[in-house]
């Protein structure tokens, strides 16, 4: 797909073995603001090169059918201006993209166990879902984004209407010509029905891997071997590579057993433990050929106010795995310029 922007060229360093350009990824969390240099400028320092770009819709409660997205009421990047204008400060920079639509159900619920009270529900919900993402396939084949994803985390939603999202894939290949994903939660790829219609299997890589307060690189190895076996086995199966559409942990004590919560706990803040993880990650996967990359979760606009030395939630900014993160990205140069 010609870029308005840029062309990315690739130069790998001798120590990458990959036939795909390693998507170096940070997840872009929306802001009530617009997009500046200052704000980006951080995402450079740590030699990202891609971006996904987050705009929502909201659900109040698992079971209502009513989708409501692109208000005024949201915040300016959940929007598609926001969104837009975030994609175009990002491809001035040089980053590319990953258009990610998310959905927000009231107080937090899993979206995996989204569902209808009734098959008229689920028409509704289809209905509006459908609106969402094509509203924002047109954006980001109108801002020549790089990768689409069709969905994030909607176990339950694809298990109760496949016939659904095969429509819907297709629908969205007439509108946007770029590569498509979707976020598949890290206990549900497996079983995704679709894989085939996309360009990368997308897992959001949340996978347990050790119980111990302060994981070593020893057990955090050990524990990855089989997720990895089993991602492994269905890349070469389907013939497309592994996207991690999220990675990243906690930093905090036990941050590799359950890694997908999001809790206020109060766990001791472990800065060590997630830089551990998040090195001992990208030695397991970011020189296999069957892998593409991912996007830590999650990176917020105001660098300089988020993190740091007391913080037990995901972002990597401002602690020791922001430096890992930095290490590695270096290590796959891209040039680029503008057409």
């Amino acid at each position: 797909m010609k870029k308005l922007f840029f062309l990315g060229i690739l130069v790998l360093s001798s120590c990458a073995s990959s036939k795909f350009q390693k998507v170096n990824g940070v997840s872009f969390v929306a802001s009530r603001e617009e997009v500046s240099e200052r704000h980006i400028a951080p995402i450079l320092d740590v030699h990202a090169n891609y971006a996904a770009i987050m705009p929502f819709g909201f659900i109040n409660g698992e079971k209502s059918a009513e989708l409501f997205f692109n208000s005024d009421r949201q915040w300016f990047g959940e929007r598609r201006d926001g969104a837009k204008q975030y994609i175009e400060q990002l491809h001035r920079n040089g980053v590319m993209v990953m258009v990610k639509p998310q959905i927000w159900i009231t107080n937090g619920a899993f979206t995996g166990n989204l569902d209808m009270k009734s098959e008229a529900d689920w028409e509704t919900f289809e209905a509006s879902y459908e609106k969402f993402i094509l509203l924002f396939a047109e954006m980001a084949e109108e801002t020549q984004s790089d990768i689409f994803c069709v969905g994030t985390e909607l176990k339950t939603f694809i298990d109760e209407r496949p016939e659904f999202w095969g429509q819907l894939i297709q629908k969205i290949k007439e509108i946007y010509h770029g590569k498509l994903t979707y976020a598949a939660n890290w206990d549900e790829y497996a079983k995704t029905p679709f894989w085939s219609e996309l360009d990368y299997i997308g897992v959001n890589a949340y996978f347990p891997l050790c119980e111990r307060q302060n994981p070593t690189r020893e057990t955090l190895t050990e524990g990855w071997k089989p997720w990895k076996d089993k991602m492994k086995a269905l890349a070469q199966e389907q013939d497309r590579p592994i996207l991690f559409t999220e990675f990243g942990y906690r930093s905090m004590d036990f941050t590799g057993k359950k890694p997908w919560l999001v809790d206020r706990n109060q766990e001791n803040v472990n800065l060590e433990a997630q830089a551990r993880a998040t090195q001992v990650l990208f030695d397991e996967f970011w020189n296999e050929d069957w892998f593409a990359g991912g996007f830590v979760w999650k990176w917020f606009m105001e660098h300089e106010k988020v993190g740091g030395a007391d913080d037990n939630r995901f972002t990597p900014q401002n602690k020791p795995a922001e430096s890992v993160i930095r290490e590695q990205y270096a290590q796959v140069k891209t040039s680029r310029s503008r057409d």
